[in-house]
């Protein structure tokens, strides 16, 4: 059984790294020029989280399973979630709950074998190619703990 006790922390600090970023006082942090604002960061942690849920969801039901973060990458789709979760609560409500569904599924749920079925993978980071080639499902979940979600939380942080 994959612990999922770090993911758990993870999104922890990521939403309240979120909350501090909201709370702080003035118009709203500014972005450096060519980064996401929090709310951006937001819905592609939210995208990120639903791609990851899918996969796993997938793997557990005997579907063919793929990971792909391009559409997280995609403005219009970021745009449209940020639409959908109204505002900034509603997207920190929607990654909150994002995450617990995900360390639900990622852990008990999950036999070995399934945790270590490999998955067809596509990542890619400021238009470079960072994987393209099959990788276990726990390293996708395990991933967004040590990498995906802290690098983001520092993200978050930075507009401070």
């Amino acid at each position: 059984m994959l612990d999922t006790t770090p993911l758990r922390d993870a999104y922890r600090t990521l939403l309240d790294a979120a909350a501090t970023v909201a709370d702080s006082d003035g118009p709203g942090p500014t972005p450096p020029a060519g980064e996401w604002n929090a709310d951006q960061i937001l819905a592609h942690v939210s995208l990120i989280s639903a791609a990851t849920i899918s996969a796993v969801s997938s793997v557990a039901s005997g579907a063919i399973a793929t990971y792909d973060n391009r559409a997280a990458l995609d403005t219009w789709t970021i745009d449209r979630v940020i639409a959908l979760a109204g505002d900034n609560t509603g997207l920190r409500d929607r990654v909150r709950l994002q995450g617990q569904a995900l360390c639900a599924l990622g852990g008990p749920m999950l036999s070995e074998a399934e945790l270590d079925t490999r998955v067809p993978t596509l990542l890619l980071s400021n238009g470079a190619l960072l994987v393209d080639q099959p990788m276990p499902l726990r390293d996708l979940i395990t991933g967004l703990a040590d990498v995906e979600l802290p690098g983001h939380t520092k993200q978050l942080l930075a507009l401070l």
